[in-house]
């Protein structure tokens, strides 16, 4: 006998149309052409999450290497010289102190500076 999946059917359906919220035309409504759009969406989702870790960290570099280049330094001279340092400042927290404090990055491009000479 055969038993009809009309609950979990519905809630499968219901789940994918309940996604598409702000879609426009049958890709908001139409089962078929709404489950292919979450589809899609949900993969751009995943490489977007790729894509916005790469774009900040390149963000930051940009910003430490115009920060270095005020003190006469270049970005690779730089980070080198940070390296050589055993600094462990990321650089995230590099590009934020460049940012917001700058007499604090003047002493790291210091240190950096020193460890580059010797």
């Amino acid at each position: 006998m055969r038993v009809p999946g009309g609950v979990k059917h519905g809630r499968r359906r219901r789940k994918v149309l309940q996604r598409t919220k702000g879609f426009q035309g049958k890709r908001r409504s139409c089962y078929r052409i709404a489950k292919q759009s979450v589809f899609k969406a949900q993969r751009h989702m995943y490489v977007s999450r790729k894509l916005e870790k790469r774009t900040m960290r390149r963000l930051w570099m940009v910003r430490i290497g115009a920060a270095a280049k005020g003190h006469g330094l270049s970005y690779s001279a730089f980070m080198g010289g940070l390296h050589k340092a055993g600094v462990g400042l990321n650089r995230k927290m590099l590009a934020d102190i460049a940012q917001r404090d700058p007499q604090a990055f003047s002493q790291v491009v210091t240190v950096a500076r020193e460890m580059r000479r010797a």
